[in-house]
């Protein structure tokens, strides 16, 4: 393929969770269309297998990889395993999450702790650990995926919107501690027509209370990501980046 002018990824290898589906798969395959090779990992195995052969089928390298996302140990395992297959990594996007929504008085303990683990805790263990070996290395690029929930707080879902208010900050302050070696970038989604969309109503799916009246398509993900990736963004740092069709 020939390679993007803007965004050219050859060579790099890029650890992305969440990436067996919804917009997280749509990133999986962007990346490897430029030239990156990709560290696949979800909780489902069979999931991330698929993803992996489409990246291989574009003749990039794929490392398929099971795990929770938001256990501490599990992070380390999957650093120390994408360490030892591919040697580095050069781009990492904290993309698994999850957003349950429900009276607030109903959310249990378990539920609360789940929530910011997914959200926030795993996410944190992971860039902390990953920053610091880039650093330590040629530097390199993080993307955390938020939400705009995080920004404009909403009922029902409290907990996930202090997560990711907690991502959002942590953003900010991994790009000074790692900086000038290391980027550390937000981007926060609103609306976008993914798998879950299919549980939504059928007026949700074609409008939404944003400047654009309607919700965003998988791709439209892309170039964000893309941009924040690449070195077509080397003077951006500590940025939160929305994408969320003005909401």
């Amino acid at each position: 393929m020939t390679p993007d002018p803007l965004f050219d990824l050859t060579g790099k290898n890029v650890l992305i969770t969440g990436g067996s589906r919804g917009l997280g798969l749509r990133m999986v395959r962007a990346f490897a269309q430029r030239g990156a090779n990709v560290i696949i990992a979800s909780r489902k195995i069979d999931a991330c297998e698929a993803a992996a052969d489409e990246v291989r089928a574009m003749g990039r390298r794929a490392l398929a990889v099971a795990v929770h996302a938001g256990r501490w140990a599990e992070m380390d395992r999957l650093i120390e395993v994408a360490y030892a297959d591919f040697g580095r990594i050069d781009i990492l996007v904290n993309n698994a999450g999850m957003s349950p929504a429900m009276p607030s008085h109903e959310v249990s303990e378990a539920l609360f702790d789940s929530i910011m683990n997914l959200n926030f805790k795993g996410p944190f263990r992971l860039a902390t650990q990953v920053a610091k070996r880039m650093y330590d290395g040629e530097g390199g690029s993080i993307i955390n995926i938020s939400s705009t929930a995080s920004l404009n707080p909403s009922p029902q879902v409290v907990t996930y919107g202090g997560a990711k208010s907690a991502l959002n900050s942590m953003t900010e302050s991994l790009a000074r501690e790692y900086g000038p070696k290391v980027r550390v970038n937000v981007i926060c989604p609103g609306p976008f027509l993914t798998d879950i969309s299919k549980a939504w109503t059928e007026e949700a799916r074609e409008s939404a209370n944003n400047a654009l009246r309607r919700p965003g398509l998988p791709e439209e993900i892309v170039t964000a990501a893309l941009f924040l990736a690449s070195p077509s963004s080397s003077f951006t740092t500590g940025a939160i980046v929305r994408v969320d069709g003005g909401h």
